[in-house]
C-alpha cells in the first residue's frame, strides 16, 4: 500500500483523533479531504465489495475476448460475446473499461 493510499489517508485522519486528540475535521482539513470522503473511507470493508468483484471478473473476461480477437474486437462485439456468457452489461460500459 502506497503513503497515499486512500485507506492510509483514512487510518492517518483516524489516528490523530485517537492517539492525539485531533478531531476529524481538523485532521481532514489538513490531509485536503472532504468530510463525505472519509466517512466513506472510514466505513469501507476490508474486503473488496460484490461490485467489485464483478467488475474484476468483466474485465478479466473482456480482457481474454480482445486477446483472443488478436486486439481487432471493439466494445460492440466484445459485448455480444459477454451477452452470449449471459453478463449483463453495456456497450458503454465495455467501452469505459476497454477505453
Amino acid at each position: 500500500m502506497t503513503e497515499n493510499a486512500p485507506e492510509a489517508v483514512a487510518a492517518f485522519i483516524r489516528n490523530q483523533r485517537v492517539e492525539h486528540g485531533v478531531p476529524h475535521r481538523v485532521s481532514r482539513r489538513v490531509v485536503g479531504v472532504s468530510q463525505t470522503w472519509f466517512y466513506k473511507w472510514r466505513r469501507r470493508p476490508d474486503e473488496p465489495t460484490k461490485r467489485e468483484v464483478r467488475r474484476a471478473r468483466l474485465e478479466e473476461r473482456i480482457i481474454h475476448f480482445f486477446t483472443e480477437s488478436g486486439g481487432t474486437y471493439g466494445s460492440p462485439r466484445i459485448t455480444l460475446d459477454l451477452w452470449a456468457e449471459n453478463w449483463k452489461v453495456s456497450v458503454n460500459t465495455v467501452a469505459e473499461i476497454t477505453a
